[in-house]
């Protein structure tokens, strides 16, 4: 399975976080998945990527923009180059079995709209699980949920990510995704 990973590329962010991040990864390699995501050695992409190594990932996939190839991660066993962030968005979107969006800045969140808007607009079922750290995504997906039932909605799938708030509820998800 392509666990498609969106997060912070900060670093020195707090152990709580970092944490998830790394159990994801050890998940992502002892279940034999591909990890595909940003592909910059920094933050919770470097932590995630490095977890996944150390778990024997053997297939980590970097999708970087041009601009951001000097900051390409070596964990990388397969580096893309994107023309720019929008051809990123679709090279990892198009890789996608399964999308995992971690505590992140305004990059992170643009993935996560982009995706739900192409997986509604095309119809699809693969699931986006949202890591709401702290509450810090809830009232993004109120403010889907509303969207999804009002009156300007085609689609019920606007509201169908799948928040969880802490590492053992993600890998639960993630360990149900995978059975199907």
């Amino acid at each position: 399975m392509n666990v498609v990973v969106y997060c912070s590329a900060n670093q020195n962010l707090p152990e709580e976080i970092t944490s998830i991040a790394t159990s994801l990864g050890k998940w992502i390699g002892e279940g034999e998945h591909s990890l595909v995501y940003g592909g910059v050695k920094a933050g919770l992409m470097h932590v995630t990527a490095q977890a996944a190594h150390d778990a024997g990932c053997q297939n980590i996939i970097g999708i970087v923009p041009e601009f951001f190839s000097h900051r390409a991660d070596s964990l990388c066993s397969e580096l893309i180059l994107a023309t720019d962030l929008n051809d990123r968005k679709s090279k990892l979107i198009e890789y996608g079995d399964v999308f995992v969006v971690l505590p992140g800045g305004l990059g992170t969140i643009d993935e996560w709209i982009s995706t739900l808007s192409h997986l509604v607009v095309e119809g699809s079922n693969r699931p986006i699980i949202v890591v709401n750290y702290d509450g810090m995504y809830a009232p993004l997906a109120e403010q889907l949920a509303l969207t999804a039932e009002s009156q300007f909605s085609r689609s019920p799938l606007i509201a169908s990510s799948i928040l969880v708030n802490n590492s053992q509820e993600l890998i639960n998800k993630l360990n149900e995704i995978n059975k199907l």
